[in-house]
């Protein structure tokens, strides 16, 4: 690597916003014939697609994303990288999409970071570089049928908090009138359709004075599902740390690494279970959402039925369950403390 890429940006770093910045590097691969290129890396952020692309028509894309963390000691992390290249194998294969081999993924992910280091914030800064892996139905097509080909690319942008104040933030959800997925529907895929469908339900809740939507499910309005970008955490009475299972929910990369260090570090009897909110409300000490973004997020209270219900401190604090499990993880993505899962992946800057 040449020394002028190695030589970081003059950004803000401590300013950034979650928001899209031109990198000098993606990754871009194809798939014709059926069988992958070996991709490569190219400058232009423009894709330029055929009109009649599934991808435009029939919501024929899928995505990932996960972050790059600069250490203590400057050595730059990835975290559970290959957890996401499993993930969108499966939403592939749903959408009737060739799955990118993990190998590919893997690749297009670590040269992307390191052909963009100067652009990775400094440790400290409170920023990250976000990697946005994306899969596209491309080419000439009319009718709903799987494209004929089709475009992997890895993009990457410097990010700061997902939410205003940084670190660990309070937020609070608001139940709409809308349901995020069907049971047998596409609700645990990374589908970008799925997306597009949350963005009014999310816009109501902004309007309810909430950050979030929340969603319960959809057959029967009465156990919890997710958030509309994250999973949802439970601390509850009698030491129990449990999470929402349903057919409709992300299986979240952050959710799965909290849940063990539930279990692990703080000696909690861990749970994945339907969870009614309503029967269940009083023996929720702390609600958090969870996802690579915003890492993990306390939730101070949720609307439904009408009304507030606040969680620890009246609604108005972190609580110390939750606060502890963003410590701890965020340490172990930063290089702080040490790694016995092997979680953490260390890129070959060169």
């Amino acid at each position: 690597m040449s020394e002028s890429n190695l030589k970081k940006k003059d950004l803000a770093w401590g300013s950034l916003g979650f928001d899209y910045i031109k990198t000098d590097y993606r990754f871009t691969a194809t798939n014709r014939d059926g069988k992958w290129s070996d991709g490569e890396l190219i400058t232009d952020e423009i894709m330029r697609i055929h009109e009649g692309s599934p991808a435009l028509h029939y919501a024929q894309q899928c995505f990932e994303g996960l972050k790059a963390q600069t250490a203590k000691d400057g050595s730059v992390l990835l975290f559970r990288p290959e957890l996401n290249a499993e993930r969108l194998h499966m939403t592939a294969e749903r959408l009737m999409m060739p799955p990118v081999p993990r190998e590919l993924f893997l690749k297009g992910v670590e040269e992307t970071v390191r052909a963009n280091y100067a652009w990775i914030p400094p440790y400290g800064s409170g920023a990250s570089l976000y990697i946005r892996p994306l899969l596209i139905g491309v080419g000439e097509n009319m009718g709903l049928r799987p494209a004929k080909e089709y475009d992997f690319r890895v993009i990457v942008s410097p990010v700061g908090p997902y939410y205003k104040g940084g670190g660990i933030s309070l937020i609070s959800l608001a139940v709409t009138e809308f349901d995020r997925a069907a049971p047998l529907g596409t609700g645990k895929f990374k589908a970008g359709a799925n997306y597009a469908g949350g963005l009014l339900s999310t816009q109501t809740a902004k309007d309810m004075g909430a950050n979030e939507a929340l969603y319960l499910d959809s057959a029967q309005r009465k156990y919890l599902d997710e958030a509309g970008s994250a999973n949802i955490l439970l601390a509850m009475t009698g030491n129990r740390f449990v999470t929402p299972r349903s057919n409709a929910i992300l299986p979240s990369v952050t959710r799965r690494s909290i849940m063990t260090l539930a279990k692990d570090e703080l000696k909690m009897t861990i749970e994945e279970r339907p969870v009614a909110i309503r029967e269940e409300m009083a023996e929720i000490e702390e609600m958090a959402a969870c996802g690579t973004a915003a890492v993990i997020s306390p939730v101070g209270k949720i609307w439904i039925d009408g009304q507030w219900h606040l969680f620890y401190g009246n609604g108005e604090k972190v609580g110390p369950v939750m606060k502890r499990l963003y410590d701890s993880l965020t340490q172990i993505q930063k290089g702080e403390k040490a790694d016995p899962f092997g979680w953490t992946t260390k890129v070959n800057i060169g």
